[in-house]
């Protein structure tokens, strides 16, 4: 892999592929695109794309995605969408002979109750998280298919698991959001209403593993540099934290003076996802930007993109 190698990101409408993207570019990477994002849930516009630029490496990392609210309200959505684009992706990238691929899988693959942190062997060693189920079983047997094309026809696609990401390229909307982002909208809009108090969901005990969007953007380029192996990858910066202290944090951020409530009427989700980033760091791999800066960035750029609200 050099620079005048032809690069894709499939899926730059999602966090993970405008984070790559933008950083790809930023460090010299030419990345190849298409006048417009097509849907890889339509076989025809993925086969399409793959055959107008044939990339030699590409990072698949389409597909739908949202918090529990999105999986409780949109099961089949998330499921149809994620797994149509993986199948259509992947098949694209073999009848074009890409070199190598790598898959972006989350988190929530691992079961509820896995032993911390979570290593790739533990993938499917008990039941999923309900509050999740959905999405997270669409990004299991997207992994698995990924696996599979690699056994059947010696294709160089590779699997990664993700922490929770976030950043600038996160979207606000709090009914599709994960926790970061959800927090950031409420707690100011808690802020400018002048609200004395906030109600966060759940009882604030939950462990979460967070990257910021352009830290995991350079553990991508990093393994797809460095990683050949049919064993899942995790990405991680390993910074777990407390979904309690994270509402500290952000409402220090913020600036939201009034008092936080949790509401144990509101479900927690599993209780502990902390991935070991082992394998990670033994490639050189380290985290750039702290957490309480990628947070502070995160804010910024909300701030800017919703000024009025």
């Amino acid at each position: 892999m050099n620079r005048n190698s032809r690069v894709f990101v499939a899926g730059v409408s999602t966090l993970a592929g405008r984070a790559l993207q933008s950083y790809l570019r930023k460090v010299g990477w030419c990345v190849l695109q298409s006048d417009v994002e097509p849907d890889f849930a339509n076989a025809e516009a993925a086969y399409n794309i793959f055959e107008k630029i044939r990339p030699d490496y590409v990072w698949a990392v389409a597909g739908k995605s949202g918090g529990i609210d999105a999986n409780q309200n949109y099961p089949a959505e998330l499921m149809r969408n994620n797994l149509l684009a993986a199948a259509h992706i992947f098949e694209a990238a073999r009848r074009v002979n890409v070199k190598k691929l790598l898959y972006l899988a989350s988190s929530c693959i691992y079961p509820r109750d896995c032993l911390q942190p979570m290593r790739a062997q533990d993938i499917r060693s008990g039941p999923l998280e309900p509050t999740s189920e959905a999405y997270a079983t669409a990004k299991l047997a997207a992994l698995k298919l990924c696996e599979a094309y690699r056994r059947q026809y010696g294709v160089s696609f590779i699997t990664a698991i993700v922490a929770d990401a976030f950043g600038p390229e996160t979207e606000f909307d709090p009914k599709n959001s994960h926790v970061i982002p959800a927090l950031i909208y409420k707690m100011h809009r808690a802020k400018i209403e002048r609200q004395k108090e906030m109600s966060v969901w759940g009882s604030g005990k939950p462990v979460r593993d967070f990257i910021y969007s352009e830290d995991l953007a350079d553990a991508c380029l990093c393994v797809m540099e460095n990683w050949d192996d049919q064993e899942p990858i995790n990405l991680s910066a390993s910074n777990p934290v407390s979904i309690a202290d994270l509402a500290q944090l952000i409402r220090e951020v913020v600036g939201f003076s009034g008092r936080l409530i949790f509401d144990l009427s509101k479900p927690d989700g599993a209780p502990s996802k902390i991935l070991d980033a082992g394998t990670l760091f033994k490639l050189g791999w380290r985290p750039k930007v702290s957490f309480p800066d990628a947070l502070k960035k995160t804010y910024e750029a909300f701030l800017a993109d919703q000024p009025l609200l």
